[in-house]
């Protein structure tokens, strides 16, 4: 069975207050799911906007994985009617 699918990823970052906060939502055909992360800079680090925002995009895209993986099991334990067996 071929089958192609577009998903939209869409990532935000905002700072203030020396936090820097990410924000990630996919949007596929049938869900959508949000994923968020934050980083903080210690005050005698120096101000690098660049490193909070990959370490909060980093965070989010993982929280986001995770929801994605409970997606997939809901699924699978939906159309199979058993407890699902996957690995991250």
């Amino acid at each position: 069975m071929e089958h192609t699918e577009e998903w939209k990823l869409y990532l935000y970052l905002d700072e203030q207050d020396g936090q820097t906060r990410a924000t990630a939502r996919l949007h596929t055909r049938d869900t959508m799911l949000t994923g968020v992360g934050t980083a903080h800079r210690h005050p005698h680090d120096v101000d690098i906007p660049e490193i909070g925002d990959e370490l909060a995009a980093a965070r989010a895209l993982s929280d986001l994985a995770h929801k994605l993986f409970g997606a997939a099991v809901t699924d699978i334990e939906s159309s199979t009617h058993r407890p699902a067996a996957i690995t991250l």
